[in-house]
C-alpha cells in the first residue's frame, strides 16, 4: 500500500479512536424558543431543503470522510448503500489520492455504483485547478463539488504541503465548474475574514465546518512522532460561532453547517442559526463502525422523524420557518456576537 492510501486508513482509524459523544461545537450554548400551543399536526411538517441549490428530501447529509484504500472503499460502499436507501447526499472523502492511481479511484466509483441516482458529492483540496476538478466530478459523476480548505491540517501533518497560493485556482474552479461549488473547511471553522475573500471571488455556497468534531490537527499530531503540536488542539471557530460570524454574509452564501453534529437538536440549531442544512461525519462514521449498516440506517430514519417533532415544538411548518426563530444566546455567545 502506497503512503497516501495509508495515511486515509490512518484517518478514519484515529477519527474513531477520537470519538466523543459529547462534542466541543458550542450549540450546547443556545437554546430555542419551543411553542406549546402549536397548532400544527406531524404530517404538516416537511423537513425537505436545498444543498447547493438541489432540493434534499431533509436537512442533512453524509459528509465527506472516506475513500482512497481498499478499506475505507468498503466504507464508502456501505456509506453509499444508506444514502441510497434513505434518499441521502453522499460526499466522499477527499479524492486526491485517486487521480493518479487507479487502485484508489475504485474506493471512490463504488460509491457511485452503489447509489446509481442519489446526489454524489466530489471533493478535492484547494490546491488543485479545474482539470483535476473536473476529474474528481467524472469519478463519481458528481452533481456539486467540494473543495475544502485545510492550511491548519497541511501544516501539522508530517507530510504536509507548506505553501498556499489558492485564491487564483478556486476561482478559477468555482467559475468553470460544471456542477455548484461549496467550498468548506475541515474542523476550523470559516472565520469572516476568509468568507469575505470567498465573497469576492464568487463562491456561493459554503459549509462552515466549525470546531468540535473531528479534529485533524490532533488527527496529524498523533501521526507524529513527538506530537508537538498538541498546543493547536483547540484552535479554530466552534460550529455556533462560526454560523453566527457568517450571519453578517446570509445574503452571500447558502450556509452548510457540520462539525461534530450530534443529535437532530444540534441540527435544528444550525438552521435556526442560518444555515441551510447540515453535514454530518463522525456520528455517521462512529455509527457504522460500532451498530454496523442496519445502525446506521436506523439513526438516519430516526433523525428525520425527531427533526420533524422539534420543528412541530417550534410551530415551524418548513426550514423556512425555522430561520426566521430567534434563539438566545449564552452569555459565552453573546460576548463573541457582540464582539463581532
Amino acid at each position: 500500500m502506497d503512503i497516501q492510501a495509508h495515511r486515509k486508513d490512518e484517518h478514519y482509524i484515529i477519527a474513531e479512536k477520537l470519538y466523543q459523544e459529547n462534542s466541543l461545537n458550542d450549540l450546547s450554548e443556545i437554546q430555542l424558543n419551543f411553542d406549546s400551543l402549536p397548532e400544527l399536526g406531524i404530517n404538516d411538517i416537511d423537513i425537505s431543503t436545498k444543498l447547493a441549490d438541489k432540493s434534499i428530501s431533509a436537512p442533512f447529509f453524509i459528509n465527506a470522510m472516506t475513500g482512497g484504500s481498499p478499506e475505507t472503499g468498503k466504507l464508502n460502499r456501505r456509506l453509499a448503500k444508506v444514502a441510497h436507501e434513505n434518499d441521502l447526499a453522499l460526499a466522499t472523502g477527499s479524492q486526491s489520492v485517486a487521480l493518479a492511481n487507479e487502485d484508489a479511484a475504485q474506493s471512490f466509483k463504488i460509491a457511485r455504483e452503489t447509489d446509481l441516482d442519489g446526489i454524489m458529492i466530489a471533493n478535492l483540496g484547494a490546491s488543485h485547478g479545474i482539470e483535476n476538478a473536473l476529474k474528481a466530478i467524472k469519478m463519481t459523476d458528481a452533481q456539486i463539488l467540494e473543495i475544502h480548505l485545510n492550511p491548519a491540517q497541511e501544516l501539522v501533518m508530517p507530510e504536509g504541503d507548506r505553501s498556499f497560493y489558492w485564491v487564483k485556482q478556486l476561482k478559477e474552479v468555482v467559475n468553470k465548474s460544471p456542477v455548484p461549488v461549496i467550498v468548506k473547511e475541515v474542523g476550523m471553522g470559516l472565520s469572516p475574514k476568509t468568507l469575505a475573500k470567498l465573497k469576492k471571488i464568487g463562491v456561493k455556497y459554503v459549509d462552515i465546518a466549525g470546531y468540535g468534531g473531528t479534529n485533524f490537527i490532533t488527527i496529524e499530531n498523533q501521526r507524529r512522532h513527538r506530537k508537538e503540536y498538541s498546543f493547536l488542539t483547540d484552535s479554530g471557530l466552534s460550529t455556533a460561532k462560526s454560523l453566527l460570524a457568517a450571519q453578517s454574509f446570509k445574503n452571500d452564501f447558502s450556509i452548510t453547517a457540520s462539525g461534530g453534529i450530534r443529535n437532530a437538536l444540534d441540527i435544528v440549531k444550525c438552521l435556526a442559526l442560518g444555515a441551510d442544512n447540515v453535514g454530518i461525519s463522525g456520528l455517521f462514521l462512529h455509527t457504522l463502525i460500532k451498530q454496523g449498516d442496519e445502525g446506521l440506517d436506523q439513526l438516519v430514519k430516526d433523525l428525520k422523524m425527531q427533526i420533524a417533532k422539534i420543528m412541530l415544538l417550534l410551530g415551524c411548518r418548513d426550514v423556512a420557518e425555522v430561520q426566521n426563530e430567534k434563539v438566545l444566546l449564552s452569555n459565552k455567545l453573546l460576548v463573541y456576537k457582540q464582539q463581532l
